[in-house]
């Protein structure tokens, strides 16, 4: 797999893309901070955790195929990441009120 970057607007956003599947996988916490417009990464986490929590509640599917694998943070360590490809990226962009969604989903 192939670590990228990818800057949506001023924001990074960690991406891996699978050769074997031929598919792209985005870091969830990226994305939420994006669309919280939150620069803080332990409130992004603290949001993604109960997020995780209440779609598990509501019996969402979207959290238990969310996958983990080893990108890169910022201190140039690779940790693994909650990461979700196209299809759950569009199924949690439902999931969190954002004027960025729209920009977002074109980005995409």
């Amino acid at each position: 797999m192939k670590n990228k970057v990818k800057l949506f607007e001023d924001r990074k956003v960690r991406t891996l893309w699978d050769e074997e599947a031929e598919k792209w996988w985005f870091s969830v916490v990226d994305i939420i901070g994006i669309l919280t417009d939150q620069p803080d990464y332990e409130k992004v986490r603290s949001y993604w955790k109960w997020l995780k929590r209440k779609l598990k509640e509501e019996g969402s599917e979207l959290v238990s195929n969310t996958n983990q694998l080893k990108m890169e943070s910022a201190d140039g360590k690779k940790y693994l990441t909650d990461v979700a490809d196209t299809e759950q990226v569009l199924r949690l962009i439902q999931s969190i009120p954002s004027k960025k969604a729209e920009p977002f989903k074109l980005w995409l």
